[in-house]
């Protein structure tokens, strides 16, 4: 077999120029078509990954939030006609306001104050004037200057709260334009406090200014540019002089318990502090005695004020008030005898000096009671805590010296028991003035020793009728009466509420059985 051989010649010419163009060209074209296809796929992948996230979101709304239901037609099932307007002009047509709800009526409404103090008013509990305010308010919104002479706790803060507010919100303007001043702290913030209350649904700001604390944050409080400034006459006497405190826009200027003040030497920080306000002012003066040189001070102060005057020098009527006769040694033992009666809820105990009250309240607080002290060596702190915890029960008797006599307003005080007598006749009705308030009954006791003779008679002289007294089943020896004063009636007290009581004839003074009846309770 014969074989044959196929030789092939592969010859490779080079491209030229056009032919290399064109296929670079070409390739190019692929390259771009490829990327576009790239970034097409890559968006619409987001697109879709972006659906399903708002997918995802929508879902979790859904579940969190019910559907809202239609709300139902209002003319529907009430044969009311259907509205044959166009849609524009039902969407635009007005919608009725909700009625607010029915403002609550009080004997306040006569004096017109601004609608925003009137529900003020509802909110502190207050429906019908007390007389000191019912006599001093129409007075006060005239612009008149005031003076008022009123026992404690018959109202005297609203008396000059609301008419001071009243001016306020019907002139407005920033700057410090009413002066509370007081002689004590803790009446400085009672007063606030109402003050406050009956200010809620306004924008006035209220500072309180007061020494014992650093005046760090009450220069704070002034920077706020408050409209009223309540405090004790040192510290805003002393703020003035540094510059932090500015009166000279004052319109109206308060000086409550006045007396008081003048008792504690404020008198000429008062006249110094006057010099700083202006000229034209409005002053109320409200004072539960006058002695002289509060009436002088009246005289300078006051433009033919308006005068009321409800106080008289005798205790509340509210108010049962009596004296035993003890010996010294034998106070504290009568004191725990009282304490622990069925009738004693909430008591008062007055002392002479601070160690006296620090010392009884923790011998006191060791026998087992609920007491606590109250007096000028205390922290503002130690103050307050104290206050707070009688207010709130934690403690249910309270230790103090005169110091606290017109800066205490508590409600429901039981007892008042002055374990040593007061030191002026005048501060014989402050103190006891803590009891019986706000309509309520009260008791108050006194222990007199033989060495309170001189005492005794002033205050009966002051008050115009002689003290009952009382005597105390296992106590009756201790002490005698004085022979001065054994025309005073007396009754005898047997340490329960229910027997060994016996009226006394004619009495002046006080109720039968004060000691046995003493709970607090509302006048009918």
């Amino acid at each position: 077999m014969r074989r044959s051989t196929i030789i092939f010649e592969f010859t490779i010419k080079p491209k030229s120029n056009d032919q290399t163009k064109s296929d670079d060209r070409t390739t190019s074209t692929g390259r771009t078509k490829n990327a576009d296809r790239t970034r097409s796929a890559d968006r619409t992948r987001s697109a879709d990954r972006d659906e399903n996230a708002r997918g995802t979101k929508a879902q979790a709304k859904s579940r969190r939030r019910p559907r809202r239901k239609p709300r139902p037609d209002a003319n529907a099932g009430n044969g009311a006609r259907n509205d044959s307007r166009p849609a524009a002009a039902v969407a635009s047509a007005p919608v009725a306001n909700t009625p607010a709800a029915p403002r609550v009526a009080t004997g306040f409404d006569h004096f017109g104050l601004h609608p925003t103090l009137e529900r003020g008013i509802v909110d502190a509990g207050f429906h019908n004037p007390r007389p000191i305010q019912a006599d001093t308010i129409p007075a006060g919104l005239s612009g008149r200057d005031v003076m008022g002479l009123a026992q404690t706790g018959t109202g005297k803060t609203a008396a000059f709260a609301l008419p001071m507010l009243h001016r306020i919100l019907t002139t407005r303007r920033r700057a410090i334009r009413s002066l509370v001043l007081a002689p004590t702290r803790e009446l400085a913030n009672q007063i606030a406090d109402e003050i406050r209350v009956l200010s809620r649904h306004t924008r006035i700001k209220v500072a309180i200014v007061y020494g014992g604390v650093s005046q760090h944050k009450q220069v704070g409080l002034l920077k706020s540019r408050p409209e009223i400034v309540v405090g004790c006459p040192g510290r805003v006497l002393d703020l003035a002089e540094q510059g932090l405190l500015h009166l000279d826009q004052v319109e109206t200027l308060v000086l409550d318990e006045a007396d008081h003040m003048f008792d504690m030497g404020f008198l000429p920080g008062i006249r110094k502090i006057i010099r700083e306000l202006p000229a034209q002012r409005q002053n109320l003066l409200f004072s539960a005695t006058m002695p002289r040189e509060i009436r002088r001070l009246a005289d300078e102060l006051l433009q033919q004020p308006h005068v009321v005057e409800l106080a008289d020098s005798a205790p509340a009527a509210t108010i049962d008030h009596g004296l035993v006769l003890v010996a010294e040694q034998r106070k504290r033992d009568l004191l725990k005898h009282l304490l622990n009666q069925d009738d004693c809820h909430s008591a008062i105990v007055f002392t002479r000096t601070k160690h006296r009250a620090k010392r009884l309240a923790d011998q006191l607080a060791k026998a087992g009671l609920h007491a606590v002290g109250l007096q000028g060596n205390m922290s503002q702190a130690q103050r307050d805590r104290a206050m707070g915890g009688f207010r709130s029960r934690r403690f249910n008797i309270l230790v103090a010296t005169d110091i606290a006599a017109r800066g205490i307003d508590v409600s429901g005080v039981s007892h008042v028991i002055n374990f040593d007598v007061p030191t002026t006749p005048e501060a014989y009705t402050h103190r006891i003035g803590r009891t019986g308030r706000a309509e309520l009954e009260g008791t108050a006791c006194t222990f007199v020793t033989r060495d309170d003779h001189g005492w005794l008679k002033a205050t009966e002289r002051m008050i115009g009728a002689p003290i009952a007294r009382q005597t105390v089943d296992g106590f009756e020896a201790d002490a005698e009466p004085p022979a001065e004063a054994q025309s005073a009636p007396r009754r005898r007290h047997s340490g329960n509420r229910s027997g060994g009581q016996s009226a006394p004839q004619n009495r002046p003074q006080g109720r039968p059985g004060a000691l046995g009846r003493g709970r607090s309770r509302q006048r009918s």
